[in-house]
């Protein structure tokens, strides 16, 4: 009995580690990676992904690679959904819209895609109305192109080569060369800009919300119609953006600390 309890002990900690280092990884990692990274043996590793895959926990890519399935993109927008974080994001995008004037939102990435998951709506009449839960392109909005400059080059060039680039307005990158040089730019000031690339008539700008860490885990964005806002004057909100990005990315580690 003794024996089978630290079995499933230990079998419980090596599915957390998984989940774990699937879930942080950079990369899509091979069953071989995660093996030699957590120290699991082959057969044991593989049983496990197995499991794992077939909870829809996790998912294998075409090229053998682990990466996170639906159910574990479930598991982490109910977190961020959460009660106990919800309060403290909603009071601090509130208080950022109020200071803008304009709509303020978090976004995630889901591959080529941003996701909406928490917005504050000016009061305007005039605005650009996407609710949470829309999904967006990553190449032509200000969210997108943070995300996508955040990514290390090879990753990134690669992701960049199979998107479509589709014309959504006016000014939308569709040339893969000069997209790349828009993200490097982008990458070196680490704010996000999108002026009239993803709805004529229509300007944002996005910074990162980084965990302890360091990485980028969301972008906060604003935008607004340039008959109200030009790209220049919400890029003139750059500093009070990070602040409220700061103090969202301390709700990650230290939710109680943050709101105590």
């Amino acid at each position: 009995m003794e024996t089978s309890g630290r079995e499933k002990g230990s079998s419980i900690s090596r599915v957390m580690d998984i989940i774990e280092a699937v879930s942080k990884a950079e990369r899509p990692l091979s069953p071989a990676d995660l093996g030699i990274l957590l120290d699991i043996p082959k057969p044991s590793i593989h049983r496990l992904l197995n499991q794992l895959e077939k909870d829809g926990v996790v998912q294998t890519t075409m090229r053998g690679l682990i990466v996170p399935g639906l159910r574990l993109h479930g598991v982490a927008w109910g977190v961020l959904h959460s009660q106990r974080f919800s309060a403290a994001r909603r009071a601090i995008l509130e208080k950022l819209t109020e200071q803008t004037g304009e709509t303020c939102g978090i976004a995630i990435a889901n591959g080529s895609e941003m996701i909406y998951y928490d917005r504050v709506q000016s009061d305007w009449p005039l605005q650009l109305n996407l609710p949470v839960g829309s999904h967006t392109p990553a190449w032509c909005t200000a969210s997108g192109k943070l995300y996508l400059s955040s990514l290390p080059k090879q990753r990134r060039q690669k992701i960049i080569s199979h998107l479509p680039l589709r014309q959504y307005a006016r000014n939308t990158i569709v040339d893969v060369a000069q997209l790349e040089a828009d993200l490097a730019t982008t990458r070196s000031r680490k704010i996000g800009t999108d002026n009239e690339e993803f709805v004529d008539g229509m300007a944002g700008c996005a910074v990162p919300i980084l965990d302890a860490e360091g990485r980028l885990c969301a972008c906060l964005f604003i935008h607004a119609p340039l008959l109200r806002k030009s790209l220049d004057q919400l890029l003139s909100y750059s500093d009070i953006l990070h602040t409220a990005a700061a103090e969202l990315g301390s709700l990650i580690d230290g939710p109680d600390s943050a709101t105590g």
